[in-house]
C-alpha cells in the first residue's frame, strides 16, 4: 500500500529519484516508526509522514517523522552526532554531556525549561555566556552580547509578561527527540548555519517536548554573564529570569521550530 509520505525537493536530491519514488511506493518505507521528533509512535500508511536525512561527514540516515512533528528536510550533522542519533533510532542509551560551542572563543551555556507566560506553559532556552563576548575586532574589553543580538533582532525583555515576537530565520532544530542546534540565518540568503550547537544531542524533558510540539515555537532568552547562574529548577531559572529582565539584562525571542 502507498505510504502517506512527504519527500521534499532537497531529500530527493540527496538520495535520488529511484529511492524517493520507492519510498513513495511503500517499497523501503515503514508502516510503523517512531517519530523522530517527539518520539512517539507514528504510521505512515495512516497519517502524513515527513522524511529527514540526517548528513554527516561521511555517512547519512533517513528517518521518519509526524509531518505535524517536523517538514521533510535534509539535516546537516556531525559525524559524531549522527552516531547518537543512530544509537537513538535502533533504542540504545546514549550518554549526553553538557553543551557548550565555541562562538569568538567565549563559550555559551544553554539551559532548557518551561516558562508560564500568561497562564501558559511554553519551552524556553536560556542562554548564557561564561564571559563576557567582545564584537569581533573590538579592542575595549566590554560585554556585546546583548547589543549583538539586538543586531540580529531579539528584542530587550523588562518583565515576562507576554510571549516575545517572532524572529524569522532563526530556528531551533530538535529531532530524534532532542535537542541539536539553534539556527541562524546564513549569509546572502543560503541554508541557515548553526549560531549553537550542542556537542551531542541534548535531552530535553517530555513536557518540554510536548509544548515545542504544541507551539511549534521555542522562547529563546539571552543574559550577560553572571545574570541566570545554572539553576537546578524551573522555579529558580524563572526567579532568575524575572530578576535578570527587572535589571535590562535580557533579550528574547520566539524561534520557530525545526528550521522551517
Amino acid at each position: 500500500m502507498p505510504r502517506m509520505l512527504d519527500v521534499s525537493d532537497e531529500v530527493r536530491a540527496e538520495i535520488g529519484d529511484e529511492e524517493a519514488d520507492r519510498l513513495l511506493a511503500g517499497e523501503n518505507a515503514p508502516g510503523s516508526y517512531d517519530c523522530t521528533s517527539c518520539r512517539t509512535p507514528g504510521d505512515s500508511e495512516q497519517e502524513r509522514t515527513s522524511t529527514v536525512l540526517f548528513i554527516g561527514d561521511e555517512t547519512a540516515v533517513l528517518a521518519f517523522a509526524h509531518a505535524t512533528c517536523l517538514p521533510s528536510q535534509v539535516v546537516q550533522v556531525t559525524e559524531e552526532q549522527l552516531r547518537g542519533a543512530v544509537k537513538s533510532i535502533t533504542g540504545d542509551r546514549v550518554d549526553l554531556e553538557p553543551e557548550t560551542i565555541v562562538p569568538e572563543q567565549a563559550v555559551l551555556g544553554v539551559t532548557s525549561g518551561l516558562v508560564l507566560i500568561a497562564g501558559e506553559l511554553h519551552p524556553a532556552l536560556v542562554v548564557e555566556p561564561t564571559g563576557p563576548i567582545v564584537r569581533p575586532g573590538a579592542v575595549d574589553a566590554g560585554d556585546d552580547f546583548l547589543p549583538l543580538l539586538i543586531e540580529q533582532g531579539f528584542m530587550p525583555v523588562t518583565e515576562l509578561t507576554d510571549v516575545p515576537p517572532v524572529l524569522h530565520g532563526w530556528s531551533v532544530l530538535l529531532a530524534m527527540g532532542q535537542l541539536h542546534a539553534v539556527l541562524q540565518p546564513g549569509p546572502n540568503g543560503s541554508q541557515p548555519v548553526a549560531w549553537w550547537q550542542a556537542h551531542q544531542p541534548l535531552q530535553v524533558t517530555d513536557g518540554w517536548r510536548a509544548a515545542a510540539n504544541k507551539h511549534q515555537q521555542v522562547l529563546m532568552f539571552a543574559a550577560p554573564v553572571g545574570s541566570i547562574g545554572r539553576q537546578p529548577r524551573e522555579d529558580l531559572l524563572r526567579d532568575a529570569l524575572d530578576k535578570a529582565a527587572a535589571n535590562g539584562k535580557l533579550v528574547g525571542a520566539a524561534l520557530p521550530l525545526a528550521g522551517t
